[in-house]
């Protein structure tokens, strides 16, 4: 075989891996449509209880971690504030639309050790369980950058209601 023909069938074979790779992509974002993520801003007269800038790792199915879900505005990893207020949890996910979460929707928080492709120290992510439509829950996966993943979870857990858990 003469090296241009290796070359050939090295980008053609490169070429049908990308193909087969946006293929799987469209059937996912096809798969996930209905779930949308929940736009919003802070409520008016919601206090802030505390701030973190985090790296928003994914969003996946409850309890299933390695389960990535195409949520649009929430595919791809991402630096993110996180606004806790007693109304709720804001996400400000960098170049998206602020995303809130209202207490209400929050399922639970925990801490996690992996998400899709990011594996940490022990209980190094925060896993905020929340209800993407009235029967479908998901985890989002964020990586706390100046502060423990314990404290962003305690600071979540402080705006649960009494109706809502924190073993989701």
């Amino acid at each position: 075989m003469t090296r241009e023909a290796a070359v050939l069938v090295m980008v053609a074979v490169a070429a049908a891996l990308l193909g087969l790779v946006a293929w799987g992509w469209a059937r996912r974002v096809r798969r996930d449509r209905a779930l949308s993520a929940p736009i919003g801003e802070i409520p008016a007269g919601a206090a802030d209880v505390a701030e973190f800038e985090t790296l928003y790792v994914a969003t996946t199915r409850h309890d299933e971690p390695l389960e990535r879900l195409a949520i649009r505005g929430m595919t791809l990893r991402s630096r993110a504030d996180v606004t806790v207020t007693d109304a709720g949890v804001a996400l400000d996910l960098t170049g998206r639309p602020r995303l809130f979460l209202a207490s209400d929707r929050i399922a639970g928080v925990d801490q996690a050790t992996v998400a899709i492709d990011r594996v940490v120290e022990r209980d190094g992510l925060t896993r905020l369980s929340w209800r993407a439509d009235e029967t479908t829950v998901v985890d989002t996966y964020l990586r706390p950058q100046s502060a423990s993943a314990r404290a962003l979870a305690e600071a979540i857990r402080t705006t649960l209601t009494p109706t809502t858990g924190d073993d989701a």
